[in-house]
């Protein structure tokens, strides 16, 4: 390198960031969002922050397996280190050619994150992550690698030092560095090194094999064994504490032929694909299962829409209501907490809010259940993708060692929705219809993102993720949820789920598998390796709003037309061959029992059905009519007479509150009520003939007598027949919670230009040289940017303006803004009166006007300041 091109080489990550171009630095701003939080004052201090511990931890943490990788290799190279000898650690002896085509790219994503500054003589990983990710005895480094001779000799005696290299060979030095040199350089070439091992015995080499690949400490007894010996007094093991004793680098990549890590991954896993169906029968299917997912969330709201269960006193269903739940949807109880997260995170259920809280339908469900079938879908599928609220997490334990309840606090993942849209990204990449082997889909997310924090690694000593990482749990919830909620059929990506992620429809074959039948495991389809994907802002919610209406469209033509007809049977049945109509579905789910569903749903007609759809205000002449209307077959007379019966004793009995009041007309049946002793605990008593009082609340009575076989109606306090409509109950307008960010927001390019041209300006004001001053003052000594306002008085600061007005000269000033922030500027003053100076401020490259008394201080630029 010339002596000119030593002088224009970077000497700090500062400078290597302010030779940048404008692209360059959106590129670094998009993917570390969190350095643009606040907008920096200039370039110096982005680097500083950019250098900060927990901004190079997240900056780690979203490297993908090979760029972690070579980072780990820069961290036990030396500093700095050429891309020659980068790409030796990497690549080994032999060079591995897909290393090797590899290593650019991910050399060029850790210098465009700032991890990595320096040209390709002079790499340099930053500070920061060097000391996370070096070796030390407390903290092993992932490659396995432990400390160099020169740092495990420094502590080392002198004259043992000495008797060192006389046992390998190498002339005695008259200091100890020059030693510690020469030992080292024997380590290093591999001639000489080859020729000191093969001299040793068979089981010193057993032993060299055993921490080759780390962890490189070791236990030695006081008295070592002979084949010990041997390494001890080769410096082949080196002793770092009394009875431990580690192999040194150098020596380590000899036996490992050069490489810094086992087994290198320059490539992504493909992800594999299980068996193939034909996209249209993937289609079908995923249809399917959003039908069974719109049926499923309007049963459980339905079972809600009188008042769900009680919220806890710490927020959540309790275990026994989750079973409940669990129960009445006919699904197990993770199942249930999925749906139940969903309708939440929806916005349809809430908790009411009453002294008494319960959990119940919101105003927001009567507007859902008005939109169109595929728009239901597409906003519940919407929620699901972008939601942090977590149900598989449900059932285990906190921080405090506190049950996780659905519906309760801490809950949030922040990496849920990464991880969901990633694994759909990923399905949508097979070949349509193609369903994925869940391993490869868990393998291909580890490499893309290996650990959650750099002690993760450390904890496992390998690099390698753990199976129950939460990454990958997630990612197997993604698959199982996708499934459920129609946005995969049979383990494909739909077309409909392709859209809701905004991937492209791929082409359809023009020859398709008639029979549609997955194929054989032997005839998995091939798959391309993937780069991992580019940085991007998320989507807006414009960009969102657009996908799930797209998504609809795509769903709407597959669902079945909604049928306007029941079939009646003689057992107090009806069989809906399909999905219903609105309309017919909300009565004939107040007539009616569900007993089963599937293709098609059957429901049974009950004494205590009739009677709820008499309390929600249907006489019988109502319901005789609207059975003939909807069925395709004629009314059974079981039915009719099953109608008519509960019709002619309901209402007989009214109740009301006294605490609670039974009247009937006929006091015989009044007669019958005190007579029977399932009554008793009612506490009633006669008032009058056809009045009976009663100690429990209207609520239980009614409940009560309904029990014994009557069938009360309720009455208000003037006497009128209370009509209990099922959708009575609804909470006060609840909003739906807000996912959790994982860090700050991907800054959109709006932002991103203003947050560059701010930071360039400020470097401007903070480089511009400036004349020499007295000692202290601005500019310091020698006029250079000291990092301080400049500080003058109000007379020369003054003055200093007035005369810059009249030159036309720029001038560097300190300002302090009413929050109390301190910055400084390079204006050219215009005209100054009234306390104020307007001037053209090159910082914020427009005209601004200034307080003079938050001037903290003036300074001229020098002559030659561009």
């Amino acid at each position: 390198m010339s002596t000119e091109e030593k002088s224009a080489a970077p000497r700090s990550l500062a400078e290597a960031l302010r030779v940048r171009d404008d692209v360059s630095l959106a590129a670094l701003l998009r993917s570390r969002p969190d350095l643009i939080t606040p907008v920096p004052t200039d370039l110096t201090q982005l680097a500083t922050r950019a250098g900060t511990r927990a901004s190079v931890v997240r900056a780690l943490e979203r490297l993908d397996r090979f760029a972690l990788q070579t980072a780990e290799a820069l961290a036990v190279a030396p500093d700095p280190a050429s891309y020659g000898e980068l790409l030796g650690l990497m690549a080994g002896d032999e060079e591995d050619p897909a290393v090797a085509a590899a290593l650019p790219r991910a050399a060029a994503l850790l210098r465009e994150q700032a991890l990595v500054w320096g040209a390709d003589d002079r790499l340099r990983l930053v500070r920061t992550a060097r000391e996370l990710l070096a070796p030390s005895p407390q903290h092993p480094s992932p490659t396995g690698l432990g400390p160099t001779v020169r740092e495990a000799t420094a502590g080392m005696s002198p004259g043992r030092i000495q008797e060192i290299l006389a046992a390998v060979g190498l002339p005695s030095t008259h200091d100890s560095v020059s030693a510690v040199s020469a030992l080292g350089g024997l380590f290093a070439d591999r001639r000489r090194m080859a020729a000191l091992l093969a001299g040793l015995p068979a089981e010193s080499r057993e032993v060299l094999d055993r921490l080759v690949w780390g962890p490189p400490y070791g236990q030695v007894t006081h008295d070592p064994a002979a084949h010990l010996r041997a390494l001890l007094d080769r410096g082949l093991l080196l002793p770092t504490a009394p009875g431990t004793v580690v192999l040194p680098r150098e020596v380590a990549l000899h036996l490992r032929a050069g490489r810094a890590h086992r087994a290198p991954e320059p490539v992504p896993p493909p992800v594999e694909a299980a068996a193939t169906h034909r996209p249209q029968v993937v289609d079908a299917t995923a249809a399917g299962q959003a039908l069974a997912a719109l049926a499923t969330v309007d049963e459980l709201l339905k079972e809600w829409d009188e008042g769900g269960p009680s919220v806890l006193r710490a927020g959540g269903l309790s275990v026994r209501d989750l079973k409940r739940t669990a129960v009445a949807l006919d699904v197990p109880e993770p199942v249930a907490a999925f749906w139940v997260e969903l309708a939440y995170g929806a916005g349809l259920i809430a908790s009411d809010g009453e002294a008494d809280e319960r959990y119940a339908a919101t105003p927001a469900y009567d507007e859902w259940r008005e939109l169109p079938p595929a728009e239901r879908w597409a906003r519940l599928a919407g929620t699901w993708l972008t939601a942090t609220r977590t149900p598989g997490v449900v059932g285990g334990r906190d921080a405090k060692d506190r049950t996780l309840s659905a519906l309760g606090p801490n809950l949030d993942r922040s990496a849920a929705p990464e991880v969901r849209h990633r694994v759909l990204a990923l399905l949508a990449g097979l070949p349509e219809g193609a369903s994925p082997v869940a391993e490869s889909v868990l393998a291909r997310l580890r490499w893309e993102r290996p650990l959650r924090g750099p002690q993760q690694q450390r904890e496992t000593g390998t690099g390698e993720a753990r199976d129950d990482d939460l990454r990958s749990r997630i990612a197997r919830w993604t698959l199982s949820e996708a499934e459920l909620l129609g946005v995969t059929g049979r383990g494909a990506l739909a077309a409909p789920g392709r859209a809701l992620i905004g991937a492209p429809e791929p082409p359809r074959p023009a020859t398709t598998d008639d029979a549609g039948e997955p194929e054989g495991p032997g005839d998995k389809l091939p798959v391309h390796h993937h780069r991992t994907p580019p940085v991007t802002a998320p989507p807006s919610p414009a960009e969102r709003a657009a996908a799930t209406a797209t998504a609809a469209r795509l769903l709407a033509p597959l669902f079945p037309e909604p049928l306007d007809h029941v079939l009646l049977q003689a057992d107090l049945t009806a069989v809906a061959p399909g999905p219903l109509e609105q309309e017919l579905a909300d009565v004939l789910g107040v007539l009616a029992d569900v007993e089963s569903k599937g293709g098609a749903t059957v429901y049974r007609f009950t004494p205590g059905s009739v009677r709820r759809a008499l309390d929600a205000g249907r006489s019988a002449a109502d319901l005789h009519a609207f059975l003939a209307r909807h069925s395709r077959t004629p009314v059974p007379q079981p039915l009719t007479y099953l109608i008519d019966d509960v019709a002619r004793r309901h209402g007989r009995l009214r109740v009301g509150a006294a605490s609670a009041y039974v009247r009937c007309d006929d006091d015989a049946t009044l007669d019958e009520i005190l007579a029977d002793k399932r009554a008793a605990g009612l506490g009633l008593r006669r008032l009058a003939p056809t009045v009976l009082a009663a100690q429990a609340d209207p609520a239980a009575l009614l409940e009560g007598l309904r029990a014994i076989g009557f069938a009360p109606a309720a009455e208000s306090a003037a006497g009128d027949v209370l009509i209990a409509r099922a959708d009575s109950h609804r909470t006060p307008p609840r909003a739906a919670p807000e996912p959790v960010p994982d860090g700050p927001p991907a800054p959109d390019d709006t932002l991103l230009a203003a947050a560059i041209r701010a930071v360039r300006a400020g470097d401007l004001a903070s480089t511009t040289p400036r004349k020499p001053g007295p000692a202290g003052e601005a500019g310091g000594e020698d006029g250079a940017p000291g990092g301080t306002l400049p500080r003058t008085g109000a007379a020369e600061t003054l003055a200093t303006m007035q005369a810059a007005v009249l030159t036309g000269e720029a001038l560097w000033i300190g300002y302090v803004n009413a929050e109390g922030a301190a910055s400084q500027r390079v204006i050219a003053p215009i005209r100054v009166e009234g306390g104020f100076v307007t001037a053209y401020d090159h910082t914020a490259d427009e005209v601004r006007t200034y307080p003079l008394h938050r001037v903290t201080g003036v300074a001229e630029l020098a002559d030659d300041a561009g």
